[in-house]
């Protein structure tokens, strides 16, 4: 396996595709998290709020997309992330997670990351700082 230290501004690291979400990962999530908006496990509830069905948690995406940099915490780890959240997940999107290297130094690198959808839209954009160990 490449170590993140050889990844090169411009280049991508290995691109992750979430299997379909389901409303199991859901539940699972607002247990974990806290966050028991129906809107997120209850179908009637979401079109009531004016939504076609239920919708990820926008901080489910955010943190599946930590796993771009799980074969790599060897290494070091993620320092910074922010993300701005662009459009809704829905049941059974399969969201494929993305990052690119965006700048480096000898204590860290910058990525652009993203996830995007199986129509190819862009569901969260922002970035992540990954530092190195020394």
């Amino acid at each position: 396996m490449t170590t993140i230290r050889e990844w090169q501004v411009g280049q991508s690291l290995p691109e992750v595709t979430l299997p379909p979400v389901s409303r199991l990962d859901l539940i699972k999530y607002a247990g974990a998290s806290g966050d028991y908006n129906p809107i997120h496990t209850i179908d009637d509830e979401a079109k009531k709020a004016g939504l076609p069905g239920i919708i990820a948690h926008g901080m489910w995406t955010m943190g599946n997309l930590a796993k771009l940099f799980t074969p790599y915490y060897e290494e070091g780890f993620v320092q910074d992330y922010f993300v701005r959240f662009q459009s809704m997940v829905f049941l059974n999107d399969v969201v494929t997670l993305k990052a690119t290297v965006k700048e480096k130094d000898d204590k860290a690198i910058r990525f652009m990351v993203a996830a995007v959808n199986q129509h190819g839209k862009e569901v969260i954009k922002g970035e992540a700082v990954f530092s190195l160990y020394e």
